[in-house]
């Protein structure tokens, strides 16, 4: 059986994060804030980390400073260790003077460093989901069935089909047939693979792992873009493609629905996603911040992070980031506040005078309510923000409505009295 060290991740960095703007505006998909106190890219470098996998690039072309920032202050191995987490950030060269054009494009564009790591195999993972696995299973897997290419299938919905990449396996595992995103009524009832009404299909985590020496094969004779929609369907004429199944906790979160909806659920009594695995825990960057401080407060299935001050307020079933400031009289439901950067040195409502200019964190007697107030965002006081119905979308200056849910993007200042309401 080969070694873990001959297995080389690569993490797609993603492009403009167009389903999670406006929380993409200023950073990348992978760096935006999750669980209170992570990124996004924290679960895939965290799940390689678990897994015995030491050697990891991230792929990155867009608003990508403040992740590299992020890894570079988080991720550094020490002198004895062979193992690194390096940034391919999108380059022009004497070859291409492109950017990434898509998933397979930045893997082609990176095919000279994969093969100067050389490792004899790459497994191609995304940076917007949240998962806990075990890679090394999944490598086992690859390798028992002598595999050219191994791809992680679950389960999955009839209402979730039309997204995901669908496919059908024999009774050895490999794959046989492969639909990107189908819409088709007569092309799904030929997909279906379960003796299951509600998850009758095998849908792709976009989880991908190759012998390196096919996927350079792959990339360099076709003009592929993306693994799913091309790759896989061109590599199941020539290759032993193969479905390692996970049956464990995983959510696409790379819509501002799916965001909201998985991030409020780590507040919930019973999380499906444990945050607290001692075994398998989510690295992050280290900060050396106090313990919060909850003064006469009532708070009820809250996520409530370090650094962070709530004063004589209510807050239920909501997320606090790090170094929150929640002042007097508020009440926020369901709601996800990334906290901030740092703290306010000069607020004038601490100090007991109004300001011309709200502090950093929540203002005194606000209401909010199905919302996601960004990093560093000033909401002034009486401040009253309230879920819009699904579907809704909105866009001013200062805030958003995506699909009904109300976003303060990062920076952003809400004027005291400010309403933020359906009519």
């Amino acid at each position: 059986m080969p070694s873990l060290d001959s297995i080389l991740a690569v993490i797609l960095g993603g492009g403009k994060g167009s389903r999670l703007y406006p929380l993409t505006k200023l950073r990348s998909k992978p760096a935006v804030p999750m669980g209170g106190k992570y990124r996004l890219i924290d679960i895939p470098i965290s799940n390689c980390i678990n897994s015995g996998i030491y050697r990891v690039a991230v792929l990155t072309q867009f608003n990508s400073v403040s992740l590299h920032r992020h890894i570079s202050q988080t991720y550094v191995f020490d002198v004895f260790h062979t193992g690194w987490v390096n940034i391919w950030a999108a380059e022009q060269t004497n070859e291409n003077a492109d950017w990434y054009q898509g998933t397979a494009d930045a893997v082609r564009k990176q095919l000279f460093q994969i093969r100067s790591a050389r490792a004899d195999y790459v497994l191609v993972l995304a940076g917007d989901h949240l998962y806990r696995m075990d890679y090394s299973e999944m490598a086992r897997f690859h390798w028992e069935h002598k595999a050219d290419i191994t791809v992680a299938v679950q389960p999955v919905r009839a209402d979730e089909a039309g997204r995901l990449g669908i496919l059908k396996r024999d009774s050895d595992c490999r794959i046989t047939r492969f639909a990107e995103k189908p819409k088709d009524p007569n092309l799904l009832a030929e997909l279906v693979s379960r003796d299951d009404p509600v998850r009758p299909y095998l849908g792709s985590m976009g989880i991908y792992m190759f012998n390196t020496q096919a996927l350079c094969d792959v990339l360099e004779q076709n003009a592929f873009d993306d693994f799913g929609g091309q790759v896989i369907p061109f590599a199941l004429q020539q290759s032993q493609v193969y479905g390692f199944d996970f049956t464990g906790y995983w959510e696409d979160i790379g819509t501002i629905r799916s965001f909201y909806e998985t991030n409020l659920a780590l507040a919930d009594p019973n999380p499906r996603f444990n945050l607290y695995d001692p075994v398998r825990p989510i690295y992050s960057h280290s900060r050396f911040l106090p313990g919060s401080i909850i003064d006469n407060s009532v708070i009820e299935h809250v996520l409530l992070t370090e650094g962070s001050w709530l004063r004589r307020s209510e807050l239920r079933h909501s997320v606090v980031g790090l170094r929150t400031m929640v002042r007097a009289g508020c009440v926020i439901l369901d709601t996800i506040i990334m906290g901030s950067d740092y703290y306010d040195q000069n607020c004038a409502e601490d100090r007991g005078d109004e300001g011309d200019l709200p502090c950093i964190g929540i203002g005194r007697d606000c209401f909010i309510q199905g919302a996601i107030i960004d990093k560093n965002a000033r909401i002034g006081r009486n401040v009253v923000i309230k879920p819009f119905p699904r579907g809704t979308d909105i866009e001013t200056d200062n805030w958003t409505v995506q699909d009904g849910i109300v976003v303060v993007p990062k920076n952003a200042v809400i004027l005291p009295g400010t309403v933020i309401a359906p009519k």
